[in-house]
């Protein structure tokens, strides 16, 4: 039990909710491990991605990306540069640059997604709306 009725939880406690995957118009799963306005600093999440699959070419305004390759292999595409990773690999992807990755092995590709400050929907640029694909 966390908490007894009569105690206060702490300012700085942040209870666990259930972290349910979900599926994104980027064309990947997400798995939020740490997204909340309690702390507005850094988010912490999951991505999932099938094999063969290109996520969708997007940027984040004024957020900083690092990826954390957990399983799989993949080739990330940032800013036009195509850069192979593979499990260990990390990458970090500045504020505004244009970004994508694909699966090219024969398994999912999954990766740690940390974000200064955190991710927020409004943060999210889709570039491949505006012409500006490059595949």
């Amino acid at each position: 039990m966390r908490e007894k009725q009569h105690e206060m939880v702490p300012d700085w406690f942040v209870p666990g909710a259930a972290a349910a995957e979900f599926w994104t118009a980027e064309r990947c799963f997400i798995t939020e491990l740490l997204n909340t306005s309690a702390s507005p600093e850094v988010s912490l999440a999951i991505a999932r991605v099938e094999p063969g699959v290109t996520t969708q070419l997007h940027c984040l305004a004024g957020v900083v990306e690092r990826y954390v390759v957990r399983r799989g292999r993949g080739v990330l595409e940032v800013d036009g540069r195509r850069q192979p990773l593979m499990a260990g690999d990390q990458a970090l992807i500045a504020a505004g640059a244009a970004q994508r990755i694909t699966n090219d092995g024969s398994e999912e590709l999954e990766f740690y997604c940390v974000c200064t400050p955190r991710f927020t929907p409004d943060c999210y640029v889709n570039l491949e709306d505006e012409g500006n694909e490059t595949n």
